[in-house]
């Protein structure tokens, strides 16, 4: 195809519109060629441009624009919703916007448990107890705090016990929430197997620490140890285990993996990491020495639960009749 030919066929293009079908892949190739050809010419040479190339130089020029404007707009949004997650074209809740602020409510300030000891009853060991793999080895150093919510105190004191021996071998069970943790000046004896006293807080509070002091007049274990905490006196609504050192589940509350202990003037101490009830219940099975179930003391430290006084009734809401069936 000569010059004159191409030339034929652009001002055809150009004079059946833009809606014409497009010219061949040949036209369009030479028609880039011829472009190119003219740009390398020095400008002093290159001759007067074709109405039809100056036309389409115009396009390509405004087209050139339109994309970088297109870019750019297209690049300032994705900076503008970079932090923007996923949407979805379902509506929203009917109703005023939830808050999105995360919650301002500070942290309680922790201090270490204050924890009135008695003083020591007795030394040395005692060679009824064996070694095992289940038992706690002492470490001959001092407890480390606990760390619990400025406030905590002792909840127990003096709070009504009950037990599954309603009749003590040995002492009452007021003895067990008295405050007296010297084992020669009171202590509560139950029968054989397993037995357990229980602790009404006559209210519900966040529990944050138990301690109890089984028989540290000598040196001890108390097998299959169990604590719980419910919000009903039968045990039966919300129960929640916080110690278990029953590892053989011999007392049928589930296998423990916490460990025995030997007594001693100290006590267990038992974190109970803020846990809300009204009732502690402490299981017992007998221990190294005999197979009766001993408390001198058992100490609840907590704080007061803010809503535990409201009563929740349901909510009525009056509806008008129906307008259709």
């Amino acid at each position: 195809m000569n010059a004159k030919d191409k030339d034929e066929d652009l001002a055809r293009v150009l004079k059946t519109g833009y809606d014409a079908p497009p010219p061949g892949e040949r036209f369009t190739k030479d028609l880039l060629e011829r472009l190119r050809l003219e740009l390398r010419q020095p400008e002093r040479q290159r001759p007067a441009a074709h109405p039809a190339l100056r036309t389409i130089a115009n396009h390509w020029r405004w087209a050139t624009a339109a994309a970088v404007v297109l870019g750019m707009g297209i690049g300032l949004a994705v900076v503008a919703n970079r932090d923007v997650g996923p949407t979805t074209d379902f509506p929203g809740p009917v109703g005023p916007v939830p808050d999105s602020t995360p919650d301002a409510t500070p942290q309680p300030r922790m201090a270490p448990l204050d924890i009135p000891l008695p003083r020591a009853e007795f030394t040395g060991t005692n060679p009824n107890i064996k070694p095992s793999q289940y038992l706690e080895k002492p470490s001959g150093r001092p407890r480390p705090p606990l760390m619990v919510p400025e406030g905590t105190r002792s909840v127990s004191l003096g709070k009504p016990v009950a037990s599954s021996d309603s009749e003590p071998v040995v002492g009452e069970l007021r003895l067990v929430t008295d405050g007296n943790k010297a084992t020669q000046e009171g202590h509560v004896e139950l029968g054989p197997g397993k037995q357990w006293v229980q602790v009404d807080l006559k209210e519900p509070y966040a529990i944050h620490a138990i301690v109890i002091w089984h028989y540290h007049v000598e040196a001890r274990v108390y097998h299959d140890m169990v604590v719980q905490v419910a919000d009903d006196p039968d045990f039966i609504e919300n129960v929640r285990t916080v110690y278990n050192n029953d590892y053989d589940n011999s007392s049928g509350l589930g296998i423990g993996k916490d460990m025995e202990y030997i007594e001693d003037y100290r006590g267990r101490l038992i974190a109970a990491g803020g846990i809300q009830g009204r009732y502690v219940r402490l299981y017992s099975k007998g221990n190294t020495s005999n197979d009766q179930n001993h408390y001198v003391e058992v100490e609840v430290y907590g704080t007061p639960v803010p809503d535990a006084g409201e009563r929740k009734v349901p909510l009525k809401v009056q509806l008008p009749r129906p307008a259709f069936q």
